[in-house]
């Protein structure tokens, strides 16, 4: 690939990494082990179950004295986007823009040799943000790839070959000058029940939700009112009902997937310049949802027609992009905002909405689980590894991995960690195999 000059503010790229984060649910498992083949893995959780990884990283001798870290499989240079990576099907998805167009590239995991390119013509012009690329990460099922660009183009390719199967243009189809949203469009589309949902925004068209048919990309049908949020939907059984649960602008929305009917609604959300953004949880039959911004955290019991909510605070965890992963029945995450400091690293048990112990003054990142331990990737490009435990802190290795800020979504597949900033997307082996 040839260097290519990318323009940026830092100040700016702050505000579009909301559009990115969260997933945390029970949707069904898409992947087979060693696979991440959508936002926050095969689960939408951020949890890696089947991967193994090094409990400390090799220290490497360099010029200009030693350096610590896990090896770089393999690196290269990337455009514009927030969008993290997929992994399934023997092949690496990054989707991101150079000049006036989204590419999306499948890549050889060991080698981040490409295979094939589709692009798509684009658009999008930010108005909060320098950056111009997409924000949502690939959606890999049953042999397609599924795109949703940051001005709401959605398009359907061939995972072996890359070939369009269709595309369309839903900010022209159902949303509205005034429904654009701050960021552009940051919320990834779920596979369930044999549809592709999209929580689209599209309110004044009562296509707030919409699904599409997987073949042709077709509507099937569109639902509520609601303005889109940058927080990714998830899939649950509840009380024996199958469910599809987005949080939008103001609310947390759970919709039955065949017909579009609204099971339940929950307000949350607050007007003004805020952002929902994390992705909700379901555990044992209760949602929990967080968001900075003065919103803060809310748990309630789902199991019922009409929801009840157990604790709200703003004094637990209020994230303002980070999904919280779930270990032992114990919550891990990031209270605070990146852009007003500090933020701290916690640990919270969520039935109660109490804390357990919290690292002050730890700066914003995204969370994976796997083998008992914490992946976090610092928005500083720093990369750490930590136990899961209610014990307090407990740090295992850390390196710098990136060199600027990163706001993209890490992924974990086959013991390779993908990471990228504004400038580079590097494989990390941490697997410890290769020491």
């Amino acid at each position: 690939m040839k260097p290519f000059l990318l323009l940026r503010s830092p100040a700016c790229r702050l505000a579009s990494l909301a559009c990115l984060f969260g997933a945390i649910g029970l949707a069904p498992a898409l992947a087979a082990a060693g696979e991440w083949p959508q936002i926050l893995g095969p689960d939408r959780n951020g949890i890696a179950q089947d991967e193994r990884i090094a409990e400390r990283w090799p220290v490497r001798r360099a010029q200009g004295g030693p350096a610590d870290g896990p090896p770089v499989k393999w690196q290269r240079e990337v455009g514009s986007g927030l969008a993290g990576m997929a992994v399934a099907g023997g092949k690496a998805l990054l989707f991101h823009r150079i000049g006036d167009e989204e590419l999306a590239e499948a890549m050889d995991p060991s080698t981040g040799q490409v295979i094939w390119t589709a692009r798509f013509p684009t658009r999008y012009v930010p108005t909060y943000t320098a950056d111009d690329g997409p924000r949502c990460v690939p959606l890999i099922h049953g042999g397609r790839v599924y795109l949703y660009g940051a001005r709401r183009g959605l398009h359907c390719v061939r995972l072996d070959d890359g070939k369009v199967l269709w595309s369309r243009d839903l900010f022209k189809d159902y949303v509205s000058a005034a429904e654009e949203g701050f960021f552009g469009a940051g919320s990834s589309p779920l596979v369930e029940g044999g549809k592709l949902l999209v929580n689209l925004g599209g309110g004044r068209a009562g296509a707030g939700i919409v699904a599409l048919d997987l073949d042709t990309g077709n509507t099937i049908w569109k639902a509520t009112g609601e303005e889109a949020s940058y927080s990714s939907p998830i899939a649950a059984t509840i009380g024996g009902r199958r469910q599809a649960i987005f949080v939008t602008r103001y609310h947390v929305v759970s919709i039955d997937p065949k017909t579009g009917d609204v099971l339940w609604r929950i307000r949350f959300g607050a007007r003004g310049p805020t952002v929902n953004a994390a992705n909700p949880l379901v555990l044992d039959g209760h949602v929990f949802v967080s968001a900075s911004y003065g919103v803060g955290a809310l748990y309630a019991d789902v199991r019922q027609a009409q929801p009840k909510t157990v604790w709200k605070s703003d004094d637990v965890m209020s994230s303002q992009y980070t999904t919280c992963v779930r270990s032992n029945g114990l919550l891990y995450g990031v209270d605070g905002r990146h852009d007003v400091p500090p933020a701290a690293l916690r640990c919270i048990e969520p039935s109660q909405g109490r804390v357990i112990w919290s690292e002050d003054n730890y700066g914003k990142a995204s969370l994976i689980l796997a083998d008992g331990k914490l992946i976090i990737l610092k928005t500083d490009g720093q990369l750490l590894l930590a136990r899961a435990t209610d014990a307090g802190y407990r740090p295992l290795a850390t390196a710098q991995v990136l060199s600027s800020d990163t706001h993209a979504l890490p992924a974990l597949a086959g013991g390779l960690l993908y990471v990228r900033d504004q400038r580079a997307l590097k494989c990390l082996d941490l697997s410890g195999k290769s020491e």
